[in-house]
């Protein structure tokens, strides 16, 4: 297991500190906040620690205020319903004593029902696809420097860009990419824990998707960019230390915000989890 694999797990193994509160903590590794996927997924872990016989379908999340990497994160769940079939949570995350995240989550029996799923889209298979070692080696050298240095650091999910030329000039175009992802270590067999991941990765390079229009990425330092909110279902079993397609678009940016949406498969094309967020985009001449 890769050290960033093994840290990520330690970090989602959050601490029971009283009857539905739990303490977390985020990476040190120089971030200037919590990186939200780790938010949601913490939200989500604490949650499901107060739910029996029942796995989460779907979780809304609202983040409130940036989240300091310094301070533990205290979370707070609110047994709101405990029925015959679901179950639903909400979860408040606080730091230096207000709230900086807030999730509504719903759990469900196990159960039995139509199905159908749209297929997967077209797109290489990782393995035909260079790795961000590869990247580094012959795409480096082009890379804006925050972009180098992003493919260039440890971290517990592995992306393989379907569209490389993303990251290696901005230029404006349709408001869609495809991303293969996964963790890169083997992860133990609890789903409970390859949800959790789901939850963390699934707020990596969705919100990125609605710069592509403009000729921007996350990385401009001209732009506040920011999640506000983000929605996740879970539809099918899934393993997270597998390859899975994230094909995400956005169909509309305005009012200072982008909306995007993500589909996520896996390796053998099963839909297993849609995903929906909107983030902040703001010129940073504007702010204040």
């Amino acid at each position: 297991m890769s050290r960033a694999v093994a840290d990520l797990l330690t970090i989602l193994d959050l601490e029971k500190i009283e009857e539905n509160i739990f303490r977390g903590r985020s990476p040190q590794v120089g971030w200037q906040r919590v990186f939200g996927g780790l938010v949601i997924a913490q939200a989500l872990v604490a949650s499901a620690r107060t739910v029996e016989g029942r796995a989460p379908h779907s979780l809304h999340g609202y983040f409130l205020l940036p989240g300091d990497p310094s301070a533990p994160i205290v979370y707070e769940v609110d047994r709101l319903r405990d029925g015959k079939s679901f179950a639903t949570r909400r979860c408040n995350a606080i730091q230096h004593g207000r709230a900086i995240f807030s999730l509504s989550a719903s759990f469900q029996i196990e159960e039995t029902g139509l199905n159908h799923a749209v297929a997967m889209p077209d797109a290489p298979k990782p393995d035909a696809l260079p790795s961000e070692a590869d990247m580094l080696e012959r795409f480096g050298a082009l890379m804006p420097e925050q972009i180098r240095r992003w493919f260039a650091q440890e971290r517990p999910i592995e992306a393989r860009p379907v569209d490389l030329a993303r990251y290696v000039r901005h230029a404006a175009g349709a408001p869609e990419q495809m991303v293969w992802l996964r963790a890169t270590g083997p992860l133990p067999d609890d789903p409970a824990i390859h949800r959790a991941v789901l939850a963390y990765l699934s707020d990596m390079t969705l919100l990125d998707t609605a710069l592509i229009a403009h000729g921007h990425t996350v990385f401009d330092t001209d732009l506040q960019i920011a999640s506000l909110d983000h929605a996740l279902w879970f539809h099918r079993p899934f393993r997270a230390d597998e390859w899975l397609l994230y094909a995400q678009d956005s169909p509309n940016s305005n009012g200072a915000r982008g909306f995007t949406r993500g589909l996520i498969f896996s390796h053998d094309g099963r839909l297993i989890a849609s995903v929906v967020q909107e983030g902040l985009i703001r010129p940073k001449s504007r702010v204040g």
